[in-house]
């Protein structure tokens, strides 16, 4: 039969037997007696059927019930059967003041089963309100018997027997329900029985007194729930937890504690109270005795508090600094260690214990994250673990299941353990969990934080091999590859590398050098790195590539050589190239000037030690700049390839051809032989370069150019040392130019002096003009067919401060390579419109129609010109149409678009333009129709050779006619006879100028020539 089933049955015949009680007075003693034997043999029942791990208790109230009834049945005898009325004392109250000390036996085993320790607090809970309960028990029910003069002493202490046992197992059964933990249902039916039974016992005690008492009353009730109760609870299973051990946590008292025990405490003031009310205090004694009492308990019982307090905030300090060390903890070492200073700090002092902890294997399959925590008898433990944990009886467990130390590893075992007395276990074992918690989740997040960067690691350096572009190699002491990345495919054309030795990977000629580097890392002496082979590629292909070799047989993940190849192929290739751009000139090829003079510097040391002469020629092409003007730089950089290729062929292969700057070249003859060699080979260089050149602008039309240019040769017989070789070959090639360029020159002296009077002049030429040192000249242009003055053009003379007045020959270009010519050309435009001016007001000035003006290409490039020359028209109140520009042909045709806007802005001011030494550049006569221009200049070298030369004169005759044509004015410059007069004017060229008409003359002298025409024309 079922506990419940049984339950019910005797539940059932209780209540019948109640009933028969009740109704039939007359039975009412073998009723009675069959209640309480029942009940006694229910919790003998109860103890066969759930066999609890402690007997005694139950066995003490099952003879309590015993007693009980024994006692009504003696009670029973003698009042119904002898006759006797309300005997008292009598043998029935033995049986009734035995059960008393049997109760509190029976409940004290169940207080020490549970707790399995002594609880201070909870007795100190328990100990309050039973201190107030017997002091009211002492008042109204053994304070009455005690004062009473008409009882003896049997009597008095019979009757205070009672009270006293109440009291007795009233403190035992307020123990009990203090001792927290789990109330199992057993427990709380036992409280129901066991409260009955005191409440019944007051009852009886007060009808006592009063002398009501009589059998078959309701207060009998009370005793039958006392009876039943207690069988009741022995039937339930749950009675078998009664007796085992309940972990009990120590905590603050919740409410209903707090009011109890304020309840409890406030007894004995409300007695005296009551009393004083009354008027007279009879127990004032017992009051302060029970005062005082409940006093001292509540005062330790603040006091355990306090120490609880203390001590759990201790615990709570230490949890949160062990939770930082786990928290900072990054192997699993270093949180058992933080768990090993945790424990050490939460136990008491003094109080001896033992900590162990150990990892093992778990059983594969087992999953990782678990924890669980316990109380474990060390008897049961492994004899290993037994031996660490000392001579303790019991100890705290706490087990985790971790991941394991590989991924495909088992995964690991944690195991911790607490060994102490029961008392010390039962105070930290919530501590002791909260801790292995804590290192639970400390140890499962170092574990995955390492999977995490193990795993991160493996992808990182998975995507490094697949994206690298060297070819790693893994090669066994065979030298036999067995493993090779991807990228070998891009870099040798082939997949098939595993299995092949090393060296078919490497040309034959590197074999030797392949085996040192395999020989030297295999010896130990560490690994190679940057070594330079030829690799042949699938495509029998030649490959520069770069070697670096470490020794990893030891490491069992790689067990050989890791050979790492990188491709350098084109890196070599890009360094080749770039050392050949650094010591060559990226246009024609040749060396450049670093190159030459690295070669030269050999060259000197080793003529030093043969005793022989190294030769030096530096090449400036004579007028390039007008090439570039004129046809662009794209035809001036072919011009500059042809001759730097015409100067190489002419000294050969065994001598150094550099170009130096933009147009200048060197030639280094780094053995001389012949006296004159270097002239020789100068001469040659002069020779080819005179020969014309073709060219194309950007048009694509071929133009014929001259490469002509001036050479200075200097040699080391003649200098102390390079840079003295250098600076009179550079001498020397000036000193060429100012001999009429086109030719060469050899170092001399005197060219020295030369060169610093040249750098003389030009520092000079900077301060001419604002020095008041320019001096106009002034030259007619005459109406060949008239022979009147038409005009006149403005020239300008240097007066030297030393020597003297200098032609435009002896400075202009000076000035156009320092930038003079701008402030010198201002100057003359101003002076120039201004003198026109003046002897435009005068009578015999007053027909003369212009003053011509040059204008240098740089000072017309100048931003502002146009406003300038706009200026100057308004500063010197001269009419636009007075002034005629003359410009070169080159810079008409240079940036055409720009210069052609500059020329028709002044044209259409009324300023005319003019093309001054036509003929003598490289434009086309096509390009007159466009220009926006208004006369022709013939130059001398045309006008000269007209009279002898039938084709000089049909090309004169051309220009003539095609500017009639175009309708541009022509003036033939240089006339110098009066038949080239008449020539020109027969061939209808309308102006001319020259030393047939005058020389350039003064501004004075001008005045006088025209007053003197004037006058003849007068007359």
């Amino acid at each position: 039969m079922s506990a419940t089933r049984l339950q019910a049955c005797f539940g059932a015949w209780i209540v019948a037997l109640t009933v028969v009680f009740y109704t039939l007075p007359q039975v009412s003693t073998y009723s009675w007696a069959a209640i309480g034997l029942s009940a006694a043999a229910a919790v003998l029942v109860g103890i066969r059927l759930h066999r609890p791990s402690r007997r005694l208790p139950w066995y003490l109230l099952s003879a309590v019930v015993a007693c009980f009834t024994l006692g009504d049945t003696t009670y029973n005898i003698l009042t119904d059967v002898l006759g006797i009325a309300n005997p008292f004392p009598s043998p029935a109250d033995v049986f009734y003041l035995v059960i008393y000390p049997m109760l509190a036996v029976a409940l004290l085993v169940f207080i020490r089963a549970r707790s399995g320790t002594d609880n201070r607090a909870a007795l100190l809970d328990a100990l309050v309100p039973t201190a107030g309960l017997g002091l009211l028990s002492w008042v109204f029910l053994i304070s009455p018997y005690v004062h009473d003069a008409g009882l003896g002493f049997v009597e008095k202490a019979v009757s205070v027997g009672y009270p006293l046992g109440d009291v007795l197992a009233l403190a035992m059964f307020a123990r009990l329900l203090t001792a927290g933990g789990r109330k199992p249902v057993a427990l709380t039916i036992l409280v129901v029985g066991v409260s009955s039974l005191l409440i019944t016992d007051v009852v009886y005690g007060l009808r006592q007194l009063a002398g009501t008492w009589h059998v078959g009353g309701p207060v009998d009730a009370g005793w039958v729930l006392f009876y039943t109760a207690i069988a009741m609870s022995a039937l339930h299973p749950s009675m078998r937890e009664l007796t085992l051990a309940e972990r009990v946590t120590q905590g603050v008292a919740g409410g209903r504690r707090l009011a109890t025990l304020s309840a409890a405490a406030l007894i004995a003031p409300a007695v005296l109270l009551i009393e004083h009310l009354g008027g007279e205090v009879v127990d004032a004694p017992m009051i302060a005795t029970a005062s005082g009492v409940m006093f001292l308990l509540v005062m330790a019982r603040v006091a355990g508090l306090m120490q609880s307090q203390r001590e759990t905030a201790a615990r709570e300090r230490t949890l949160r600094l062990t939770g930082a060390h786990l928290v900072a903890a990054s192997s699993v070492a270093q949180a058992g260690e933080a768990l090993r200073r945790a424990v050490a700090e939460i136990v008491p002092d003094g109080e001896d214990h033992r900590f162990f902890m150990r990892g093992v294997d778990a059983e594969p399959g087992t999953p990782a994250g678990v924890m669980s925590t316990g109380r474990v008898l060390v008897a049961d433990l492994p004899a290993e673990i037994a031996a660490e944990l000392g001579g303790f009886e019991q100890a705290l467990v706490a087990e985790s299941i971790a991941a394991g130390r590989t991924a495909d590893g088992p995964p690991r075992k944690h195991q911790v353990f607490l060994a102490g007395s029961d008392e010390l276990l039962s105070v930290l074992e919530t501590s002791f969990e909260a801790l292995m918690a804590q290192g639970t989740m400390a140890v499962e997040r170092i574990n995955l934080t390492d999977e995490v960067n193990r795993r991160s690691s493996e992808d990182y350096f998975r995507a490094l091999i697949q994206s690298a572009s060297d070819v790693i190699l893994i090669v066994g002491d065979d030298e036999v590859i067995r493993y090779a990345s991807p990228s070998a495919l891009a870099v040798f054309g082939r997949t098939d590398l595993l299995g092949l030795p090393l060296s078919r990977l490497i040309a034959g000629t590197d074999h030797a050098d392949l085996a040192h580097l395999l020989d030297q890392v295999r010896g130990g002496r560490g690994p190679r790195d940057g070594v330079d082979l030829t690799a042949i590629s699938g495509d029998d292909l030649l490959l520069q590539v770069e070697c670096t070799c470490r020794d990893l047989r030891d490491d069992p993940a790689v067990g050989g050589l890791v050979v790492t190849i990188r491709d350098v192929t084109e890196r070599r290739r890009l360094e080749s190239d770039l050392a050949h751009q650094a010591f060559h000139d990226a246009l024609t090829g040749l060396a450049n000037r670093a190159l030459f003079q690295n070669r030269l510097e050999h060259a000197a040391s080793y003529a030093a030690e043969r005793r022989h002469e190294v030769g030096v020629l530096f090449v400036d092409l004579d007028d390039f700049k007008e090439v570039n003007d004129s046809l662009g730089h794209a035809a001036g950089d072919q011009l500059l390839i042809t001759v730097g290729r015409r100067i190489a062929d002419v000294v050969g292969p065994l001598c150094t051809v550099a170009r130096t700057g933009g147009d200048e070249f060197a030639v280094l003859l780094d053995h001389v032989g012949a006296a004159d060699e270097a002239e020789q080979v100068a001469g040659r260089i002069v020779a080819v370069l005179a020969d014309p050149i073709e060219v194309t602008d950007a048009t694509g039309a071929p133009h014929l150019v001259r490469g002509a240019a001036s050479v200075g040769v200097a040699t080391s017989a003649e200098a102390t040392g390079i840079s003295e070789l250098l600076r009179r070959a550079d001498v020397a090639m000036y000193g060429a130019k100012t001999q009429g360029k086109n030719t060469w020159q050899r170092y001399q002296d005197q060219m020295h002096e030369a060169m610093l009077r040249r750098l003389e002049m030009r520092s000079a030429l900077n301060e001419a003009v604002a020095g008041g040192q320019m001096r106009l000249r002034f030259q007619p242009i005459v109406d060949l067919p008239t022979n009147e003055v038409a005009g006149l053009e403005a020239l300008v003379r240097w007066q030297h401060p030393v020597r003297g007045l200098l032609g435009p020959h002896e400075f202009i270009e000076l000035s156009e390579e320092n930038g003079s010519v701008v402030a010198i050309g201002g100057w003359v435009l101003r002076e120039a419109l201004r003198t026109f001016a003046q002897w435009r007001r005068t009578e015999a000035g007053a027909d003369m129609r212009y003053v011509s003006v040059n204008v240098s290409a740089r000072q017309f490039r100048t931003p502002g010109f146009v406003d300038e020359v706009r200026e100057v028209l308004a500063e010197t109140g001269a009419r636009p149409e007075w002034l005629l520009l003359e410009v070169t042909e080159s810079l008409v045709l240079h940036d055409a678009d720009q210069v052609w806007r500059d020329l028709r802005e002044l044209r259409a001011m009324g300023v005319r333009i003019a093309i001054d030494d036509f003929g003598t550049g490289y434009s086309s006569l096509s390009y007159l129709s466009q220009m926006p221009v208004d006369v022709l200049k013939i130059d001398k070298s045309f006008i000269d050779d007209i009279l002898d030369n039938r084709q000089q004169m049909a090309l004169v005759e051309t220009i003539v006619s095609l500017a009639r044509t175009l309708e541009l004015a022509v003036v033939a410059e240089g006339i110098e006879l009066d038949e080239h007069r008449a020539a020109l004017a027969g061939m209808g060229c309308s102006y001319g100028q020259g030393y047939l008409f005058s020389k350039p003359i003064t501004s004075d002298e001008f005045q006088e020539l025209l007053r003197s025409r004037h006058s003849a024309v007068l007359n």
